[in-house]
Formats: C-alpha cells, structure tokens, sequence
C-alpha cells in the first residue's frame, strides 16, 4: 500500500528546503500545508521563540473515525550543519547528498514516512483511531522543541518516534544526560618575562581533566570532556578557560556520582592552588540537564503493538537500548510512553548520510500495521 515513487519524491523535496535549526520555518509552513490537505486541524506553539529561533512545534491532529485512546507519531524538522543547500541524488534505491552537505535523512526521512502513511490511510479509507502527528523544531541542538512543546495540544499517552536508524529494532532504553560548563579563572602575566605572576588557568584544567576517567565508565554510563576553549596569546599565561563535557547514564543514581566526581575534581584542583590576589583561582560550574531517560517496560503497550504489527508482517523487532537521546526521552519525563522506530537512515551528521527507500518503505508499512491493529483494539 506504500507508494515508495510518491514518498521518494516528498523526501526529495524536504530535504531541499533549508531547515538548520533554528530556522525551520520555511518546511514547517510547507508541512503545515500538507498536514491541512490530509484532513488534519494543524496547530502552531510558540516553542521556537523560548529555543531562538523562527518556527514553532506543528502539532497536526487526525480524529480518526474508532473509538480507541490517540496514538503520538513524532518526528523533527531541524537539521544539523553543513545542511543547506542539500541536493540529493538516487541512485540504485539509495538516497545520498552531493558529498558537501549532509542528506537531512535525519529526520526528514521519517517526515516522508509519515506524510505517505497518512496519504495512504486517507486514500483507502482505513479505519483508524485518533493521531497526534508531532513534528519538533530544534531537537539537535538539545530537544528544545519537545522541551517546550505546549502539551496542552497533545492528547495522546503513547505513540512512536521515527529517529532511528534499525528498521528492525524498537528503542525503549535511552539514557539521561548531563552538560557540564566549568570556568577556571586563573591571572594572566607574561609568559617570557614573568610567569610566576600569573595563574594558569588552563594547566589547572589540564590537572583536573587527567584525574577524570572518561569514556565509557561501564554498560550503562558515559563521561566526555568535548570542548575547552582558552588563552588568547602563547606568550601570555591565560587567565581563563572553558571546559564543556556531558555525563549519561541509564541509572539516575550513576548520572549523580559521576557528575559529582567531575565537579570535585576541578575544586580540588583549584583548591589546592596557593590563593592568590583576588581569591584566585577560582571556579564557576553550571550544570544543565540535557535530557532525562526513557525507561519503557517490556509489556508495555507502545512495546507489545508493534511487536504484534511486525509478526503480522512476518518480520521481527527487538527492543533495543540506545547511548543517545531523543524527543522520545522528554515525553517520558512527561507521562507519554513513545518507543524510537528506525527509518534505516544511516551516517547521520555527517557527508556521507544516505537512505534506502526499501526501509523507509518498511517502516511505513510497520506503522500501518500498528495503527490498524490499534485500531481493532489490540
């Protein structure tokens, strides 16, 4: 029932069209136009001005015509760099960038999916319940449109996320996440003439940085130090520098200990300094959710249904644990159970993204067998 010739040509324009985030607005009003034309009451927050940017979440409502609980289907519009000016090219079945830009598969994929799924579902008349389609601004840059989605517009408790790259797998595991912002202020001096008057403070951080144990701490948590940015000169000793980094993990109670490890580690450094003028060194620290865990239980509807459609298919899908995050995790935060689809997308964020129409195709025909069995009120 998938019209693979009709979704391929939706994709290719979606990913035509500009959509960086932060400025999603022009494929957001051109969503909009296409939700209205498939029947949907299409809705607009103001989630883009609280991220800074220039469009809002959609939030495209379909009544459906049985009488069971609404189902969330959830994609986003933003891309990451280098992604304007994306031409696409197909070739044996496989969509793929010029090579200087990314494809934007991430997360138009999954937007084309979802427009065909709804186009067939219209057109054939299939019985259907209540469908809250999401579709968020800014995820890349840290899932602001789901953070500040109005859910007053939401009706739904369940659904699915099309973000992933396995079209045979279902996330239901995702960790939380922590970013870490530590500055070290040091005293500059000349680095020739009179060093000893200076504090350095990107020694200190080099100190405290080499303490931490970084990378995959055990099976469910990670540490990263990713950005440090300071000095301004060789011959001057640097007075300040700026450490980001990110702590996961899927046990909140690990999430705090090495989070705190961290922190500890940079006030020992600077502690342990000799103070000098002006109480230096010193130390500021902000430390910033990303984004909380997505933990569903096995028997969990969102869980069960799609294990149902699949083997109604004659396919397979495993739930599986991811090490990243997605607007998946801020709708567990909020009560709704929303299990990660994949789209067979593969080299995200980077030149070399490609799709295969086969899965995007697959995964349409999984999320009709979901909507139609939820329908029938399995």
């Amino acid at each position: 029932m998938i019209n693979v010739k009709r979704m391929a040509g939706v994709f290719s324009e979606l990913v035509q069209m500009d959509s960086v985030s932060q400025e999603e607005a022009i494929i957001a009003d051109r969503l909009t136009l296409i939700l209205e034309s498939l029947g949907a009451e299409v809705f607009r927050d103001r989630a883009g001005e609280r991220a800074g940017g220039n469009a809002g979440n959609i939030v495209a409502r379909f009544s459906g015509n049985v009488g069971v609980s609404p189902m969330l289907l959830c994609a986003h519009m933003d891309t990451v760099e280098p992604g304007r000016g994306v031409k696409p090219f197909y070739e044996d079945g496989i969509f793929k960038s010029a090579g200087d830009t990314i494809l934007g598969a991430d997360d138009k994929s999954a937007i084309a999916i979802l427009i065909e799924v709804l186009t067939v579902l219209k057109e054939s008349h299939l019985s259907h319940g209540p469908l809250d389609v999401v579709l968020t601004v800014c995820e890349e840059i840290g899932l602001l449109g789901a953070k500040y989605l109005d859910m007053n517009l939401v009706t739904a408790r369940f659904g699915y996320a099309l973000d992933g790259s396995d079209t045979e797998g279902i996330i239901t595991r995702a960790p939380a996440a922590n970013r870490l912002e530590f500055k070290i202020h040091g005293k500059d001096a000349h680095a020739g003439a009179a060093p000893e008057k200076g504090i350095n403070a990107i020694l200190l951080a080099a100190k405290a940085i080499s303490q931490l144990e970084i990378g995959r701490i055990d099976q469910e948590t990670t540490c990263n130090i990713g950005i440090i940015e300071g000095g301004n000169a060789v011959n001057v000793v640097p007075k300040l520098v700026a450490i980001k980094g990110e702590v996961r993990s899927h046990d909140p109670a690990k999430l705090d200990l090495v989070t705190g490890t961290m922190i500890s580690c940079f006030q020992k450094v600077v502690d342990e300094y000799p103070e000098g003028e002006d109480n230096l060194p010193g130390l500021d620290v902000a430390v910033i959710q990303e984004f909380p865990r997505t933990h569903i239980p096995e028997d969990d509807l969102v869980v069960t249904l799609a294990g149902k459609a699949a083997k109604t298919l004659g396919r397979s899908l495993k739930t599986k644990i991811s090490g990243g995050g997605s607007d998946a995790n801020v709708f567990f935060e909020k009560g709704i159970m929303v299990g990660v689809l994949g789209t067979g997308m593969r080299d995200m964020h980077t030149v070399r993204e490609s799709v295969s129409i086969e899965d995007m195709a697959k995964t349409g025909e999984l999320l009709l067998e979901i909507i139609k069995l939820h329908g029938e009120g399995l």
